[in-house]
């Protein structure tokens, strides 16, 4: 009977990420508009932009969303929870969780809710880690994966059980770890490779490879780094010289460019 009482008491909830499927919020609003739903971003610093933050969907009383969900889990983009907190103590800790610090002076929005996001932010956490970012989530689950592994078609369930460490709670602004860090940094770069892989019809690890390779030779910089990637998609054979002249970054690849297209007899 205890047993039974403890699942009694565990509910079901989704993150949606609404801006990852347009729509969906609009089919929440018309046959499931009675299903408890909280926008994430009200009571934060980022309300302005509530219209486009994610809404967290009570699914323990509406087994037929649940169903849905499950079904046509590309549809309605998420994070699913499981947790026996209040909807109030809950909302709290995933709003806690939305602002990060970052180093020693920068503020960030931490798009954790995303699943492509949540699958490298959340495998670069310790047990600890784990233990005070799911707070009182005891579990954790989303269909997805890393950019890599969307561009080779190899997404799927993803689960995490939080460990129950006792740990100190979540702080305000949380700092990031390194590792989370670079996490979130492959995370950007994957997903600004997958971009430019649809955009321009080529294979992804293709541009993977290109992109490391400007990584290399100091285009960091985000426009550079888009001059190089096109500039060695039209010079796939040519090999770049170290060090090239110039002081800035757009004047090496201004260096480079010329190498390669004026070649010297």
């Amino acid at each position: 009977m205890i047993a039974a009482q403890a699942r009694n008491s565990t509910s079901q909830w989704l993150l949606l990420d609404v801006t990852g499927v347009p729509g969906t919020g609009t089919t929440l609003r018309q046959p499931f508009a009675c299903v408890r739903q909280y926008r994430l971003f009200d009571d934060t610093e980022w309300q302005t932009l509530r219209d486009h933050g994610p809404v967290l969907v009570d699914l323990k009383g509406c087994p037929a969303l649940a169903e849905r969900c499950l079904r046509e889990p590309h549809l309605w983009s998420g994070l699913w929870l499981l947790s026996q907190a209040p909807a109030s103590q809950l909302l709290k800790h995933l709003r806690r969780m939305l602002t990060v610090t970052v180093g020693l002076h920068h503020r960030a929005l931490l798009s954790y809710y995303n699943p492509n996001t949540a699958s490298y932010f959340f495998d670069a956490c310790d047990a600890r880690e784990l233990s005070r970012w799911l707070g009182p989530i005891s579990q954790m689950r989303w269909f997805g994966g890393t950019w890599a592994d969307r561009a080779i078609g190899c997404q799927g369930w993803q689960q995490l059980f939080n460990p129950g460490l006792a740990v100190k709670p979540l702080g305000i602004e949380e700092d990031l770890s390194a590792r989370q860090r670079d996490a979130l940094q492959t995370c950007l770069l994957e997903q600004h490779a997958w971009r430019w892989s649809q955009s321009v019809g080529t294979d992804y690890n293709r541009l993977w490879s290109h992109l490391q390779e400007g990584l290399a030779l100091g285009f960091t910089e985000r426009v550079v780094l888009d001059d190089w990637l096109w500039l060695r998609l039209q010079n796939p054979g040519a090999l770049p010289e170290s060090p090239l002249p110039g002081i800035t970054q757009q004047e090496r690849l201004g260096s480079l460019r010329n190498l390669w297209q004026n070649p010297q007899p």
